[in-house]
């Protein structure tokens, strides 16, 4: 009988965050994979947890994962773990979970700590519809191309930031977002530790503050949408202009699947994804 992938949510920043479930599955699994096996031994530790570790990280992700897989098979559980929060999002931990997937070995989820999800709660923002970026590209072209599918988007947005990448990050969106400088931000750091901090402030004033701050910590972003209603009548009349096939296919050119391109078209023309998708129909 094959083992299984157990996903287990470690804290990101207080340990008082570690549920007693994790903790039972980090004792009794037969292997630990960990991002950095350096930071994950001091949590280990400190739970005085002594199951075998090892690596599993960006460099060795699918090499590992089937070195993993083939322990899996053979009847060993493997619970696997990030530096901080939870692993496969926004992490190398998402390619083993489609491997195993794909290999039929069963999956599943400890859930705890995630820091997206911790920073839309304490955002003051709309938390009903949102869209998580993680960490923008480094790659000029790529990071262009993300920037520009946020530009009408209406849902809360939410980004991972390090900190000597964050002025340079907050002048893109400032830049690329409809009323950039003007658009509501929280910027989130140290979340859940004793100087946990959450600044409540615009765009624009997030950048005057870094001009004499030097960030400190990891970030998240999380952005106003852009209201529906400040669209303007030369962007409407270029999606009037456009076939429904045409706008959806516009969306899936920046990047998103179609049910999201059909999602962000309606929500442009204020009509629901039915009609988006009844009229796709027709046009066939």
């Amino acid at each position: 009988m094959s083992g299984i992938l157990q996903l287990c949510a470690t804290p990101i920043g207080n340990l008082g965050d570690m549920s007693p479930r994790i903790l039972e599955c980090l004792q009794n699994t037969d292997l630990i994979a960990a991002e950095d096996t350096r930071n994950s031994i001091k949590l280990l530790n400190h739970f005085d947890i002594h199951t075998p570790l090892t690596s599993y990280h960006e460099f060795n992700k699918v090499e590992k994962a089937y070195s993993l897989i083939a322990q899996m098979r053979e009847g060993k559980n493997v619970a696997l773990i990030t530096d901080a929060g939870t692993p496969a999002i926004s992490d190398p931990g998402e390619i083993i979970v489609r491997m195993c997937i794909e290999a039929g070995i069963t999956v599943t989820s400890l859930p705890g700590p995630c820091a997206c999800i911790t920073a839309l709660t304490l955002s003051g923002l709309d938390t009903r519809r949102f869209v998580f970026e993680g960490f923008l590209p480094r790659e000029k072209k790529d990071r262009d191309k993300v920037l520009k599918s946020l530009e009408s988007e209406t849902r809360t947005m939410i980004l991972y930031e390090a900190p000597h990448h964050l002025k340079e990050t907050l002048d893109d969106l400032s830049t690329a977002l409809k009323e950039g400088p003007e658009r509501k931000i929280a910027l989130c750091r140290e979340l859940t530790k004793k100087f946990e901090e959450v600044l409540h402030t615009t765009i624009g004033a997030s950048i005057l503050r870094y001009e004499n701050e030097d960030p400190r910590g990891e970030y998240v972003l999380v952005i106003e949408g852009r209201n529906p209603e400040m669209i303007s009548a030369e962007e409407a009349a270029v999606w009037e202009s456009m076939s429904i096939s045409e706008h959806v296919a516009m969306y899936v050119g920046r990047g998103m699947d179609r049910k999201e391109a059909m999602k962000a078209a309606a929500a442009d023309r204020g009509v629901s994804k039915r009609d988006i998708y009844s009229a796709l129909e027709k046009e066939k």
